[in-house]
């Protein structure tokens, strides 16, 4: 009878395991399945976004809310709204400071130079091509962070091939409204850990 009970346990303990595995490759952790970063250098851009974060709320905690900072691969990716230019220019600073930093790009804009309707926009635009890249098959929506303000969408992300770098910049040129693109989209060949 205990060896009954013992091997219902492990037998039910083993497929738990399993459902959770399923849960992270299909669920919320879709972004890891495909990031083709090393574990490693997960680790250490998410160091470095956690240290970034920690700096801006020291400096003022409404920058948690305000300011959202993306790393990958060294290269931060700043987002969100500030009420003062000299605001962004002390977020710009925190992020070129922080150890490991190899670039800085932001999309930091300041309260009051955009009304509703040009911030609705902004939003459907985003929308469009976030749409526009998880029904497009070349491409890994998931790898993407895309900022639109003013009519610029701003790409930051990964790209497994060139081919794929130039679908994703061809679904954002052929959005209405749409009046620049500004990538900063990297290769997968291009990380630093993957160079010789």
């Amino acid at each position: 009878m205990k060896n009954f009970f013992l091997i219902l346990f492990l037998t039910a303990l083993t497929f738990s395991c399993v459902g959770t595995s399923s849960v992270g490759i299909f669920g919320s952790g879709v972004s890891i399945a495909y990031d083709p970063r090393t574990v490693g250098m997960q680790i250490d851009d998410s160091i470095m976004q956690k240290n970034l974060v920690g700096r801006l709320a020291l400096t003022d905690k409404k920058y948690i809310i305000n300011i959202s900072p993306k790393v990958l691969d060294g290269n931060i990716y700043l987002s969100g709204k500030v009420d003062e230019p000299e605001e962004k220019l002390k977020i710009i600073k925190a992020a070129w400071e922080t150890k490991g930093a190899r670039s800085v790009q932001s999309t930091i804009t300041i309260k009051g130079k955009s009304n509703f309707k040009s911030t609705a926009k902004d939003i459907l635009i985003t929308s469009q091509l976030k749409t526009a890249l998880i029904f497009n098959k070349l491409t890994k929506a998931s790898n993407y962070t895309i900022d639109t303000i003013e009519g610029k969408i701003y790409i930051f992300g990964i790209a497994m091939t060139k081919d794929e770098k130039e679908k994703v910049l061809s679904e954002a040129d052929q959005i209405h409204g749409v009046k620049d693109v500004v990538p900063s989209i990297y290769l997968v060949e291009e990380l630093s850990r993957h160079k010789n």
